[in-house]
């Protein structure tokens, strides 16, 4: 938003599928660290932007469930 880009338009020059941003933003994917770089190389930011150091004695962020979902 910030730097008003579209999902597509990320997504392509990240070379990721445009769905796989919107799961992304809706933090219903886990990206890997290739995918994290990619996205980094395409908003021009280290990637360690993407990881914050919580503050002393914050509670544990919540993670994604792991595996895959079962199939209907």
């Amino acid at each position: 938003m910030e730097r008003r880009l579209s999902q597509e338009t990320l997504a392509v020059d990240a070379s990721i599928d445009r769905t796989y941003v919107s799961r992304l933003e809706r933090e219903l994917e886990n990206p890997t660290v290739a995918v994290l770089e990619r996205l980094a190389n395409a908003l021009d930011v280290d990637i360690r932007e993407f990881f914050v150091e919580p503050p002393p004695g914050a509670a544990p962020l919540a993670t994604l469930p792991k595996g895959r979902r079962p199939k209907k």
